[in-house]
């Protein structure tokens, strides 16, 4: 295991070096600076995961040189060393930033008492770097360009979450089961400035009502039957970020008038509870009904319908996406051979052309599962017709319908290509060649997007000297 790097910083040699050897004989790789310019010089070339430095230290104080560091490195922490009767700047360390403060002198009493703090300091900065590590693996997991083909209809859903992903406004989300409606309510969430705070999800036709309520709002001690402790409901978890409410047509109407209210007043009361609890919550739903059906079999409440149709998302089924089938068994191919570290199969361009031709009644969902089990089943590393359900055999594959294929099998590597090309021509042309914003739009580096349309010898239709 290697050894953890802590910064002593300290203009007094005598404490400098005393803390250099107690951390160094509990294990530590010590670095020491004489003050606060030697300490971020310091920093900028080694790789450290605790500092330690005095308050008091001609230059940069360490009250200053904390708030630097939690500017520059806010993973990175510090704890400041003190004096007697110091307790007004050991408060002002930790609102600077700091994890912690030790107060002088170190006699042999507290060495426990140092080692202890040190090693909690350097875990919680562990900790607080993987946290943000895991944020941003989210993020790109769930970036626009995670979404697989270039039909209209899927384009038309890029569009409208790139215009409402940074709003606060509510968001009904509705289309068939599998056509990758907690997909669209990621993207809007890790696309939004919520994107640091949770996302909390709900399937609220897999929970019994007698639970959901408390599911949502939480309860006090001895609320009902098994209430042995307070709980927090999810809205209060997902304060200052966002609520995902799937299968929101399954909510029986007396919930469906609680959640109105919070709809409506962003505040909400625990089951057992007369305390008013506030949050600020954006609220997605979906649903895979027919709401206005239901509405008129008196099943859902027509106020709370129109208070979650804000911004309507329509997640397209994929028989009217046939375009996009190859691209998504490419991706899936492509996962399932990583997944097992195996090499990627291949389509045969007779088994393709069916498989664009069927209908998918269970959508993105029902291919993704076939996918898998055709690789499976099938020998030799190539997928024919004879690896395909019946179902799918039946399909009318009409060579006239059917995309064109490559004739030696499923090989994407050019089509992809194209396929990239063109989103990128689509993002420049959508926003006017604005690299800036086409670059968010694509979910990739502004200078990624630079260099693909200089490889690619993109250009403008009308040339124009001022575009960005």
């Amino acid at each position: 295991m290697s050894k953890t790097h802590v910064l002593v910083v300290d203009d007094e040699e005598l404490y400098r070096r005393a803390l250099a050897r107690i951390l160094g004989r509990a294990g530590h790789e010590v670095h020491t600076a004489r003050d606060g310019s030697e300490a971020l010089g310091l920093l900028s070339r080694q790789s450290i995961d605790l500092v330690l430095c005095d308050v008091k230290m001609p230059g940069i104080s360490g009250i200053e040189l904390v708030r630097q560091i939690h500017e520059l490195k806010p993973d990175l922490p510090a704890i400041v060393v003190t004096g007697y009767g110091s307790a007004e700047k050991s408060v002002e360390a930790l609102r600077a930033g700091a994890f912690w403060y030790l107060e002088k002198p170190f006699d042999q009493d507290h060495l426990d008492v140092v080692r202890r703090l040190v090693d909690q300091a350097i875990e919680h900065g562990r900790l607080r770097t993987e946290n943000r590590q895991l944020h941003r693996q989210l993020a790109e997991r769930h970036r626009f360009d995670n979404f697989i083909g270039t039909s209209a209809a899927i384009q038309g859903v890029l569009d409208t979450i790139a215009k409402v992903a940074d709003t606060d406004s509510t968001v009904l989300i509705t289309g068939e089961s599998g056509t990758g409606k907690e997909l669209i309510a990621r993207a809007l969430h890790y696309n939004s400035r919520r994107a640091n705070r949770m996302l909390v999800t709900v399937n609220c036709g897999a929970i019994p009502e007698e639970l959901l309520e408390s599911e949502l709002f939480g309860h006090v001690q001895g609320a009902f039957t098994n209430a042995v402790s307070q709980r927090d409901g999810r809205f209060t978890v997902a304060d200052g970020g966002t609520i995902f409410l799937d299968e929101i047509g399954d909510m029986s109407p007396n919930l469906q008038v609680k959640l109105l209210r919070v709809l409506q007043a962003r505040s909400f009361e625990p089951v057992g509870s007369s305390k008013t609890i506030e949050v600020d919550v954006r609220v997605v739903a979906a649903t895979n009904q027919n709401l206005e059906k239901a509405i008129a079999e008196g099943r859902f409440r027509e106020d709370l319908f129109y208070r979650l149709n804000v911004l309507p998302i329509e997640a397209p089924p994929l028989r009217d996406r046939a375009e996009d089938v190859p691209l998504l068994i490419q991706h899936f191919l492509k996962r399932t051979a990583e997944e097992k570290d195996e090499p990627q199969a291949v389509v045969s361009e007779e088994a393709l052309r069916n498989l664009c031709a069927y209908a998918w009644p269970g959508n993105v969902r029902e291919l993704e599962n076939l996918v898998e089990r055709m690789v499976i089943l099938s020998s030799g590393g190539e997928i024919g017709i004879e690896d395909l359900p019946e179902e799918v055999r039946r399909a009318p594959a009409a060579a006239a319908t059917a995309p064109r294929v490559p004739s030696t099998g499923l090989c994407f590597s050019d089509v992809v290509a194209d396929v990239e090309r063109n989103l990128i021509e689509q993002a420049l042309e959508h926003t006017g060649w604005n690299k800036n914003r086409a670059a968010k739009l694509l979910g990739m580096n502004r200078t990624t997007l630079v260099e693909k349309i200089r490889k690619r010898g993109l250009e403008p239709k009308v040339t124009d000297p001022q575009l960005p």
